[in-house]
């Protein structure tokens, strides 16, 4: 067996600041009138409790003091933003906002990782469509072992991060590393260390692409990062590559 890298899709592997953040932003709007700025939804994030963008988009509401949705009728509202289409349609028919996001890693990056000794799949909140689009269609990645919205309980919940672990390393205690930008993306890793002791669990985060141009606002957001229990904050996601030896290493 191999040492596991285990990745969060959004912020991660692709740039949501224009889709799946702007969509929880104007579903709110389109609900309340009330456009919240970018910072409203760092913090909202930064509680470590909102990881799926349906229920941060209820909060919000409820926090503004708005009449919230019936679920349905929300979600309803946040699909045809985001994938302005059937999501279970043809992608080629999708005219919402899914189209606005740049890569953040490119097909070699996980021959890198493969090449170096290291396992790799995604644990993410994001709808299974989406997620397979950006995974299969745009990096080329053949059936990606993947945990996305609705095959495990949300995070901070490590039961996807468990899962998705114990099926590529059955029966062993090889380190196991997590890449996310948000406070539960480090709560899940956490939560792991609980569940399953046996295992090295390492908690990689990252800022989120929208922050790299506030230099200030990006140091805040990571040192929130550090204090939730992130082991190490990388750069980007291809900064990884820098740290595979020494995780590989229980002692390093």
């Amino acid at each position: 067996m191999a040492p596991l890298l285990l990745f969060d899709i959004d912020g991660v592997i692709r740039d949501v600041s224009g889709s799946y953040r702007r969509a929880l932003i104007e579903t709110v709007h389109h609900f309340s009138g009330w456009r919240p700025e970018s910072s409203v939804v760092d913090a909202l994030k930064g509680e470590g409790r909102w990881n799926n963008d349906w229920d941060a988009s209820e909060e919000l509401l409820r926090r503004r003091g708005s009449v919230r949705p019936q679920r349905d009728d929300l979600i309803a509202v946040f699909s045809d933003f985001y994938f302005g289409g059937d999501p279970l349609g043809d992608p080629a028919g999708w005219t919402g906002f899914i189209g606005d996001e740049p890569l953040l890693v490119q097909r070699d990056f996980f021959d890198q990782l493969s090449a170096n000794g290291w396992g790799w799949g995604f644990v993410s909140g994001a709808e299974p469509p989406s997620a397979r689009y950006v995974l299969q269609q745009r990096l080329g990645l053949a059936d990606p072992p993947l945990i996305a919205m609705g095959d495990a309980p949300d995070k901070p919940d490590p039961t996807g991060l468990v899962r998705l672990s114990a099926e590529l390393q059955p029966g062993t205690s090889d380190p196991v590393a997590y890449l996310g930008d948000t406070v539960a993306d480090v709560k899940v890793v956490l939560n792991a260390r609980l569940r399953c002791p046996a295992h090295q669990w390492i908690s990689l985060a990252v800022s989120p692409p929208h922050l790299w141009s506030q230099p200030a606002a990006r140091a805040d957001y990571e040192q929130q990062l550090q204090r939730a229990g992130a082991d190490r904050i990388v750069t980007s996601t291809t900064a990884v590559l820098e740290h595979l030896q020494s995780m590989a290493d229980p002692s390093g």
